[in-house]
C-alpha cells in the first residue's frame, strides 16, 4: 500500500471558513465565486469507504465507531465498504459509493488519482478524504490530515525515557526500542520519524529499530514475528504502526513479558499492563466533526483541515486498567504534551 506525496499543507480554520460561507450567502447569481455551501437536505445517504477491513481495533474501527455515531444521531442511512487491502477492488467500490451516497468518506492510499478523477466527474457530491491531503481540478475534495508527528513524538519520549529506566519490570540496561510498521509510505513515515526524534530528545544514545511488514497490513503473525525479532534484539517498547497486524505487536509484548505503544485507538488494555500508551487518531471524531458541518450548512468543499494535539485530532493516551509508566514518566508526558499545544515545543513535520 503505497502513497503519493502529502500535497500542499495549508491550515484551514473551520471558524474562518463558517464566516467566508455566511459571507457568500446569497451570492450565487453574481460573477463572484459561487456558494459552496452544502445543505443538509442532501445529507441522507453516507459511505465509508476504506482500502482496507474493519476488525483492526484501531484507525478503521475508528472510523466506523464514527459512522455508527452520525447514523445514530441524524438518522441517515450509512454504508461501509472494505476493499480489504485489495487494489484491484477500489476502483469498483469508488464507483459503487458515488452512485450510492450523497457524502463519502474515504481513506484513499495509492488511490488518489482515481479518487480525483471520479471527484471532477462529479462535482454535486461530498467528499471528504481522510489521513491524507488529495486536491482535485475542481476543488471539490475536503481533506482531513492528522499532524501525526506530534503524537508520535509524544510516543517516543515515552519509550525513550521507559528503555532508560532500569527500575520498571523487564527493561534492560541497553537503550534499544523499536517500531513495527505494515508499509514505507509517507504517513508511515512520519510516525517513525517524529518517533525516533521523540526519543532522542530523552537521549541521543538511544537505538530504534524499524521493521517493515511490506504491505501485510491484517497479517497478525507477521506482525507479532518482527516484534519478537526486535524484543530478541534487546528492544524494550515496541510501537506499532501497522494496523491489524499490529494486534500481533501487542501479543509479542505480552509473550516476551515487555512492553508495546498501541497505535490510532486507545489499545491499552487489549493486552493489559503491556501496552504502555496509545497514539491515538481521532478518525471517528473527524466525520463526526465534518459531518455536523454538512447538516448546519457550514461545510465548504475543498477546505483543508489540519488536525493535531491541539484541537484533538491526534494525542498520547496512558489510561489502562493496568498502567506501566512511573509516575515521573506520566508528568514528563503531559509537560511536554502541553508545551506542544503552546507552541513552546515545536515538532517537526516529516518531508517526504
Amino acid at each position: 500500500m503505497s502513497l503519493k506525496p502529502r500535497r500542499t499543507r495549508t491550515t484551514v480554520s473551520i471558524v474562518a471558513v463558517a464566516s467566508v460561507v455566511a459571507s457568500l450567502a446569497g451570492c450565487s447569481g453574481s460573477s463572484k465565486s459561487p456558494d459552496t455551501t452544502v445543505r443538509s437536505a442532501v445529507a441522507t445517504k453516507v459511505v465509508f469507504l476504506i482500502n482496507g477491513s474493519l476488525g483492526d481495533k484501531s484507525f478503521y474501527d475508528s472510523g466506523q465507531a464514527g459512522m455508527a455515531a452520525i447514523k445514530a444521531k441524524y438518522g441517515v442511512e450509512t454504508r461501509t465498504i472494505e476493499d480489504g487491502f485489495d487494489a484491484g477492488k477500489y476502483a469498483a467500490n469508488l464507483a459503487a459509493a458515488i452512485d450510492y451516497a450523497d457524502v463519502i468518506f474515504t481513506i484513499s492510499y495509492g488511490f488518489e488519482d482515481q479518487l480525483m478523477a471520479a471527484a471532477d466527474a462529479h462535482p454535486d457530491k461530498v467528499i471528504v478524504n481522510l489521513d491524507t491531503v488529495v486536491t482535485n481540478q475542481a476543488k471539490t475534495i475536503t481533506s482531513v490530515d492528522f499532524v501525526e508527528e506530534e503524537s508520535a513524538f509524544l510516543a517516543g519520549a515515552a519509550a525513550g525515557m521507559l528503555t532508560t529506566d532500569t527500575t520498571v519490570n523487564g527493561i534492560n540496561a541497553d537503550k534499544v526500542i523499536g517500531v513495527v510498521a505494515g508499509d514505507k509510505d509517507p504517513v508511515v513515515d512520519g510516525f517513525l520519524f517524529a518517533y525516533e526524534n521523540g526519543a532522542k530528545s530523552v537521549d541521543p544514545t538511544i537505538t530504534v529499530q524499524r521493521k517493515y511488514l511490506g504491505g501485510a497490513w491484517d497479517d497478525q503473525a507477521k506482525g507479532k514475528q518482527a516484534a519478537l525479532q526486535l524484543f530478541d534484539a534487546r528492544a524494550d517498547v515496541v510501537f506499532q504502526v501497522a494496523a491489524a497486524a499490529g494486534l500481533g505487536v501487542l501479543q509479542a509484548a505480552k509473550e516476551r513479558n515487555l512492553y508495546a505503544i498501541g497505535v490510532d485507538s486507545n489499545q491499552n488494555d487489549i493486552e493489559p499492563g503491556h501496552v504502555v500508551a496509545s497514539d491515538i487518531k481521532q478518525l471517528g471524531a473527524s466525520i463526526e466533526k465534518v459531518f455536523a458541518t454538512v447538516v448546519d450548512g457550514t461545510y465548504v468543499k475543498g477546505t483543508l483541515i489540519n488536525s493535531g494535539l491541539k484541537d484533538g485530532g491526534v494525542d498520547l493516551v496512558t489510561d489502562a486498567t493496568k498502567p506501566v509508566l512511573p509516575a515521573a514518566i506520566e508528568s514528563k508526558l503531559k509537560e511536554l504534551r502541553t508545551q506542544i499545544i503552546d507552541g513552546t515545543l515545536v515538532v517537526k513535520r516529516y518531508q517526504p
